[in-house]
């Protein structure tokens, strides 16, 4: 595989995380500025932010949770040279899942929904880490 094939999949979830990360200060700035919240109520990460603003935030943090294995996978499996077919389409597979669980998290929050997608995401990276893990140790 081509080091853009592995690495487009973990770019567009990167992206995901990104486009998070401004969503989240955009709405944070817009609490702020129409004094929903105050900084001495934020200061020291208390949960004092507004219900949409804790949703955004809470997306984005997730976003540094499961997909670090996934990055830490990714950068072993490149160097490695056991970034093949399997490991490639499993990562379109695991950012497909984080963006249904985002996508789930910062409209309805259907907590159910949101889990079965959390939970999809975790197969296939448990599915990708087993993968990755015999080929190391079984030298294929």
């Amino acid at each position: 595989m081509s080091v853009q094939m592995v690495l487009l999949p973990v770019l567009v979830q990167i992206g995901l995380t990104f486009a998070l990360l401004v969503w989240t200060a955009s709405s944070r700035t817009r609490a702020l500025r129409n004094r929903e919240v105050r900084f001495k109520d934020i200061a020291l990460r208390e949960p004092n932010w507004p219900t949409r603003t804790t949703q955004l935030g809470n997306c984005f943090s997730n976003q540094f949770e499961l997909p670090l294995l996934f990055y830490v996978l990714i950068a072993l499996a490149l160097p490695l040279r056991h970034a093949d077919l399997f490991i490639v389409s499993m990562s379109w597979v695991f950012v497909v899942t984080r963006f249904v669980h985002a996508g789930i998290f910062v409209t309805s929050n259907n907590v159910g929904q949101r889990g079965q997608a959390w939970f999809a995401g975790v197969v296939v990276l448990f599915a990708m880490w087993v993968y990755f893990t015999l080929k190391i140790l079984l030298l294929i």
